[in-house]
């Protein structure tokens, strides 16, 4: 497909904020892709692969600016200008096409194919020339754009695509475009559950396609590749929780750790966090305990990792341990210093068989048949099933003493919805804390935030220092009506 007809769309799309009239119109341009550019569907999401794969375009604004300096012949320093006047890289290299001064000798019609292949190249740049190398892959792409293109390219490469396109636009539109007769709720949900096995838009798309429902029924999980992990709700109190999911119910410790998704087939484990980054590298001493201590040929099974003092035994804050994460080198040294329990609360797989569908009881039961609890290692996650209020709160309280974070509560009936925040699992935690802070630093915003600084950075007081602990950026609005806003800061 030429790339001028994504970009077209990207553009009528981004002209409506009507969530029907997005869907009317992306129903329309689904029709249009064949199966052989089912790849634009990671285009639409602002990807270039599908969202289980680590790969990303990874632009800096600074390295775009010299991009569109150079396919331009602009200098940088008017680039920046023009980026702080108008807030939005995209339109800047959109403006400045169209006053282009650079002569183009070897421009080309450009195809998706082509964008597609170019962006594929930079996440496997690494080493001595890197930037440089970078530079001139999307320099040969956004010299060749029209200033439509220019400008689609650009936010692409930036991560900030600005249609309004979510995978939930997607998934109805494909329903409006390629099942209009059938029942609107159950395609929905056929489709829905082909994106949570897969995690690939384009290929549930390619399915869809074909007009063939029972297709979407052979889509499976797939051990190895990552699933979304399901997330709870909250909830103030616990009684508020029992009427929410009815009695009894399953009530959980709420670890202060991260969330860890075993895959295991065969001998191989891999690991896997919420975000879906491959952290198996980073924890060999987990690989170990799975394939000592959990029995199955192949399973998933859902986690949290959570860090604890190797000489008191005490449990430690995730931030302790978050490091670990990240950790590329010297991973024995950070195993024995910060060493972490696996706690493990749900499988959705087992020898072959997908469990999403079964109750949650008949979940737990199987982990408590599979795994061989060992403490400080790997074990089934604290829980009691209970109707009583009383014998619940106390539950909390012991949850809260061993420094977790409170409680999960669960229905005994719920299926695993991976990807979704859902109400049949809920989290009772103490209120959080108020914080006196000091804002030491500050971003300056883009779009309607352009020309304010509008994300602040804040930090709390050690001795005579000032530590910096995160981003502020919500609750200023642009109108004074509205409350206090960037201009009065």
């Amino acid at each position: 497909m030429k790339y001028k007809k994504l970009a077209e769309f990207y553009e009528e799309a981004s002209g409506t904020t009507k969530r029907l009239e997005k869907i009317k119109i992306l129903s329309k341009f689904l029709k249009d892709i064949n199966e052989s550019d089912k790849d634009i569907l990671y285009l639409l999401l602002g990807d270039i692969y599908p969202e289980y794969d680590e790969r990303r375009i990874g632009i800096s604004n600074q390295l775009a600016i010299k991009v569109i300096s150079k396919s331009t012949g602009t200098e940088e320093k008017q680039v920046v200008k023009e980026w702080k006047n108008i807030g939005d890289l995209g339109k800047v290299a959109e403006k400045l096409r169209k006053e282009k001064k650079q002569s183009t000798l070897h421009s080309y019609v450009l195809t998706t194919e082509k964008v597609l292949t170019n962006l594929r190249k930079l996440p496997e740049l690494v080493g001595k020339g890197t930037v440089s190398k970078k530079l001139s892959l999307i320099t040969e792409l956004l010299t060749s754009a029209s200033p439509l293109e220019a400008l689609y390219l650009t936010r692409t490469l930036i991560g900030d695509l600005r249609i309004g396109i979510k995978e939930s636009t997607i998934k109805a539109s494909m329903v409006s475009a390629f099942f209009p007769d059938k029942d609107k709720k159950e395609v929905s949900k056929k489709i829905q559950d082909a994106i949570d096995k897969s995690n690939d838009i384009a290929l549930v798309f390619e399915i869809a396609k074909k007009r063939k429902l029972k297709n979407l029924e052979k889509v499976l999980l797939e051990v190895g590749k990552p699933i979304k992990a399901m997330l709870a709700q909250k909830t103030k109190t616990i009684a508020e929780g029992f009427k929410a999911l009815g009695k009894p119910c399953a009530v959980e410790y709420k670890y202060d750790g991260f969330r860890l998704i075993i895959h295991k087939k065969g001998d191989n484990v891999i690991l896997f966090t919420r975000s879906l980054e491959n952290v198996t590298k980073q924890f060999p001493e987990v690989i170990d305990y799975v394939k000592k201590y959990v029995k199955g040929k192949s399973f998933i099974l859902d986690s949290e990792a959570v860090g604890f003092d190797k000489k008191t035994k005490e449990y430690k804050p995730f931030q302790d341990i978050s490091q670990r994460i990240r950790r590329k080198y010297n991973i024995d040294k950070m195993q024995k210093e910060l060493p972490v329990e696996i706690n493990v609360f749900d499988i959705l797989y087992y020898n072959g068989k997908s469990l999403l569908h079964e109750p949650f009881e008949k979940r737990t039961a199987l982990i408590k048949k599979i795994l061989k609890n060992h403490k400080y290692r790997i074990i089934q996650v604290k829980q009691i099933i209970t109707g009583d209020e009383k014998r619940a709160k106390e539950f909390y309280k012991n949850a809260l003493k061993d420094n977790q974070e409170g409680i999960m509560m669960k229905n005994l009936e719920a299926k695993y919805n991976p990807g979704s925040r859902v109400g049949h699992m809920l989290k009772v935690k103490p209120d959080e804390k108020d914080l006196d802070l000091v804002i030491v630093g500050a971003e300056y915003g883009t779009g309607k935030r352009k020309g304010w600084m509008s994300s602040f950075i804040l930090a709390c007081k050690n001795g005579k220092e000032f530590l910096e602990i995160g981003k502020m950026g919500t609750g200023i609005k642009e109108k004074e009506e509205q409350g206090t806003t960037f201009e009065e800061l």
